[in-house]
């Protein structure tokens, strides 16, 4: 990474003023992965938190009985294992690359010793693990409260915030998950999945090509909140 120009773009950092862009930059390093790539297994010591430059990394757990839980699907500009700043933590969950992927890296350790002479920089922080603790709190209400068809309606509308390309008045993004992987997302059977989904594309909602997923009518997946 040789400017600040892609630090800009994530969201943690897009209010710091140029010259603490620089200070970040001095203390990041980007690695590259191979699609199938395991970035760091839950349970691993947490020593790092990551952004994506491009690609997409899947976060996922694993339940008592061996079935994988998948959490979130991130892409360009994401944030992901920030939960183990500020502690001295081991990382919760898995972080798997479903497309090749550039990331930038910043280790813990180095972040802290910027934080204690940058105030705006640790508010951030602050700011945007609140946030990421509201979504935890709200997919847990998701699964607690709603349906099938709302909870694969919603989990539709937050891939296409994080991977979604604007095309033609529609939201496109390719869907690196089979059936029963997005079923696992969403906490259901994957015939439910399909069933949710076969529905949404009837009522013209989106549309399904392979493994993209076109929004055509987001206000009708919104109906089903």
């Amino acid at each position: 990474m040789k400017n600040t120009d892609a630090l800009k773009k994530v969201p943690i950092f897009s209010q710091l003023k140029e010259e603490d862009l620089e200070k970040i930059l001095s203390i990041t390093t980007e690695k590259r992965y191979k699609k199938g790539s395991i970035i760091f297994m839950e349970g691993d010591k947490g020593e790092a938190f990551y952004f994506i430059r491009h690609g997409k990394i899947k976060i996922s757990k694993s339940s008592r009985d061996g079935k994988e839980l998948i959490l979130n699907i991130y892409g360009k500009n994401c944030v992901f294992a920030e939960v183990t700043i500020f502690n001295d933590m081991s990382y919760p969950a898995t972080a798997e690359v479903l497309e090749d992927a550039a990331v930038g890296v910043i280790r813990n350790n180095d972040l802290e010793k910027l934080i204690k002479l940058n105030s705006e920089l640790g508010l951030n922080l602050i700011k945007i693990l609140s946030k990421r603790l509201f979504n935890a709190q709200m997919k847990l209400k998701q699964l607690a409260l709603k349906d099938t068809y709302s909870r694969t309606a919603d989990t539709l509308i937050e891939l296409s915030k994080t991977l979604g390309i604007e095309r033609k008045g529609n939201i496109e993004f390719n869907l690196e998950l089979s059936r029963q992987e997005l079923a696992n997302m969403i906490g259901t059977s994957r015939e439910t999945v399909s069933r949710a989904l076969s529905r949404f594309k009837k009522e013209e909602a989106i549309d399904i090509l392979g493994k993209k997923i076109i929004i055509k009518d987001i206000e009708k997946l919104r109906s089903w909140l």
